[in-house]
């Protein structure tokens, strides 16, 4: 038995897996926003999983936002900014007591749906998360790559390419300028569009002109965005996650778009909405130790 956890910032969610990836159990409680108490919440929705199934689990993987320093081995580079500087990892291993594997959300939700999700039985998988934020996994062979510095897929904080002169880039919850989360993220459509994503949509689908011109809009800025992740990995999927990944006119849009920007004659990557939905981060973080295996077995 594996465990995922989904550590978000308003809720942690837990869901106990078998060897064919079904769900057995899964539970949700709010976040706290305290890391002390975030850190018992897990060991005790760990333990009340655990209860209800009769099952201990073999090992247990986290989905967070942000990411450990291989430097430090403290967290970093989180929008739950109460979570960076601490010693994440160690803290929720000593409560947990089993091995442990703590990994970038958008990592994870790459990961599960390379596995078996709408990705499966692509070599190279790029999956985005356009929803409260913006985020990318990279999926080699049903293996995260992380990179040297542990930031692999670190796609939200990427500038917008090719930015228009009427593109005033704002400046970040990061501190950067003109990150992709100001852009293409839930939040960020709904800071230039002046109105939620979701509601564009219903409004474009009543046949409102001005909606689908934000949409249009939406979509060619993502377009310019995956462009360069194309012509550096070139995947053979692309897969969205998010509250924005719900809207459907945006993956013909987005593709008739791709071709203006990629250095090449053609687009070859599929552009695709999620399998899971909801339970890919915890579907991804049970998933990693049998990524690890995989990738493992490969090189022997």
């Amino acid at each position: 038995m594996r465990l995922g956890v989904d550590f978000g910032g308003t809720k942690i969610e837990a869901a106990l897996l078998d060897s064919s990836g079904e769900i057995r159990a899964r539970q949700r409680v709010p976040n706290p926003g305290d890391y002390q108490a975030a850190v018992r919440a897990v060991a005790e929705l760990t333990a009340r999983i655990e209860q209800e199934t009769g099952a201990r689990a073999d090992t247990i993987g986290v989905a967070m936002p942000g990411s450990l320093s291989p430097l430090t081995g403290l967290v970093r580079n989180s929008n739950s900014v109460w979570l960076n500087g601490k010693p994440f990892f160690e803290d929720l291993k000593a409560v947990l007591a089993r091995p442990l594997r703590v990994e970038n959300d958008a990592n994870c939700f790459a990961l599960s749906e390379a596995v078996d999700g709408a990705a499966a039985g692509s070599r190279v998988v790029f999956g985005v998360i356009v929803g409260t934020g913006c985020g990318g996994g990279v999926v080699v062979d049903r293996k995260v790559i992380e990179g040297a510095s542990g930031i692999g897929g670190e796609w939200g904080h990427t500038p917008l390419p090719w930015a228009r002169a009427d593109e005033v880039q704002p400046r970040d919850w990061c501190g950067r300028v003109g990150c992709l989360e100001q852009w293409l993220s839930g939040t960020g459509f709904k800071r230039w569009a002046g109105m939620s994503a979701g509601d564009a949509n219903a409004r474009a689908l009543a046949g409102d002109p001005h909606a689908r011109v934000l949409l249009d809009l939406l979509a060619d800025r993502i377009a310019r965005a995956l462009a360069v992740v194309i012509d550096i990995i070139d995947p053979d999927t692309i897969v969205f996650g998010g509250g924005v990944s719900n809207i459907d006119s945006l993956y013909p849009s987005i593709r008739g778009k791709l071709i203006a920007h990629v250095f090449s004659d053609f687009v070859g990557a599929k552009i695709v909405k999620n399998k899971h939905g909801d339970s890919s981060g915890v579907r991804g973080a049970a998933w990693l130790f049998d990524a690890d295996r995989a990738a493992s077995e490969q090189m022997a």
